[in-house]
């Protein structure tokens, strides 16, 4: 019999989820709830075997109504989970702070403290936190974990995670960079050098975590030594939505010229700017059909997301003293042609070149898309944070945590 892990994505209204075999890592069974809050009717949507169930019938007031009627998916459209013999439930946090450096156990007490951190990650942990209580009551006898995003970048350098902030100030308040996307990063960085056909010790790697959200992450024989998301997922890139690097001071001249206050300088640079922000559209595939519509804003957001990426990746080979592999993943870097084509094109004058013929294959496989004699090999890998979470989870359920917890049924 199969061993299962199901995972969950909890957000403020909607709930990701997938069921992954931990024996051959592949998902059995995803689905969605959206709309969770309100006053519409919810969206659910649950896929197994080839076949997609989709329901619009009712409203959903809060996660437990959500979460209960995906395990009556389970029951109902399949595949059973105790048939699948299901050992744990992973939930995906955001933000771990200097409190957990490595996965917990879901308790009373871990609850507790990932909430605590919602003041890092406000739009967030509260959420996730709420999926594991719920979790819990709907399936007490299984037992639960939490892997944190941040989890991977604890290990950073102190020159790295150090902001040059009033040291008084950045110790009461926990201000320092904590980074995001670890869990993908930790993956892909585990998985490219098998990949692209590299010794792992000492391999001096960028990975391009690109999507809706977009981090970049340096690594050393695995180990992080830079990655651009800081205190919160704003700082680095350009986004969907996010403004990514941008002068503080920005803040105070638009309280002092605009009015504008804290929740709506928050909403401008969390969810109207990036993509959005300067075209009017957050999902790359449509700025680049406008770009080639010939759309001036179109084409200077692909030009400064394309700058951005190429100015981290300079400023991280120098970090590291050279580079051997840079891989993108995530919904832009796996599906994007164009956009890897922009950045691998910038790095031309130092050695890097890629077979346009690779890249413009579109497939779920991991593969090497840059020429025999390229600089850099360059790498395309589709990410898995949920096999990682559930692999996680699943050593948990066995052994507990680093913080003394075991599991009781």
């Amino acid at each position: 019999m199969a061993k299962t892990v199901l995972v969950i994505n909890s957000g403020s209204s909607s709930i990701k989820y997938q069921l992954v075999d931990l024996e051959n890592g592949e998902g059995l069974a995803s689905g969605l709830v959206e709309k969770i809050g309100e006053p519409v009717n919810g969206i659910y949507t649950h896929k197994y075997n080839g076949e997609k169930h989709q329901f619009e019938d009712e409203v959903i007031k809060d996660h437990e109504q959500g979460l209960k009627r995906v395990l009556q998916f389970f029951d109902e459209y399949g595949p059973n989970l105790k048939e699948y013999d299901l050992v744990a439930v992973g939930h995906r946090v955001v933000q771990g702070g200097s409190v957990f450096p490595t996965p917990a156990l879901v308790t009373p007490e871990t609850i507790a403290q990932v909430k605590d951190l919602a003041v890092l990650a406000p739009l967030h942990n509260g959420p996730e936190a709420t999926g594991a209580e719920v979790m819990t009551r709907l399936l007490p006898d299984v037992p639960q974990g939490f892997v944190f995003d941040s989890s991977f970048f604890f290990q950073l350098p102190e020159a790295s995670a150090t902001y040059a902030l009033n040291k008084e100030v950045a110790d009461k308040y926990k201000i320092r960079r904590y980074g995001a996307h670890g869990t993908s990063h930790e993956y892909i960085g585990g998985v490219a050098p098998r990949v692209a056909g590299k010794d792992p010790e000492g391999l001096k790697q960028i990975v391009l975590h690109i999507g809706n959200g977009a981090s970049v992450s340096a690594q050393i024989s695995g180990k992080p030594v830079e990655t651009s998301m800081g205190l919160t997922p704003l700082e680095g890139l350009m986004m969907g939505s996010r403004t990514g690097d941008i002068d503080p001071a920005a803040v105070f001249h638009l309280i002092r010229n605009a009015g504008m206050n804290v929740d709506e300088l928050d909403t401008l640079f969390n969810k109207k700017s990036g993509l959005m922000g300067m075209t009017g559209h957050g999902d790359m595939r449509e700025v680049l059909a406008l770009r080639e519509e010939g759309d001036a804003n179109a084409k200077l957001a692909i030009d400064v997301y394309v700058h951005r990426i190429i100015s981290y990746i300079g400023n991280y080979t120098a970090q590291m003293g050279g580079l051997d592999l840079i891989t993108f993943t995530a919904g832009v870097g796996e599906n994007s042609a164009p956009i890897r084509q922009f950045v691998c094109e910038k790095l031309a004058p130092f050695g890097v070149k890629i077979d346009l013929e690779k890249n413009a294959v579109f497939t779920s496989e991991p593969r090497v898309i840059s020429t025999p004699d390229s600089s850099v090999t360059i790498a395309v890998i589709p990410t898995n944070e949920e096999l990682a979470i559930a692999q996680k989870v699943a050593k948990l359920a066995e052994e507990g945590d680093a913080y003394g917890n075991k599991f009781n049924a």
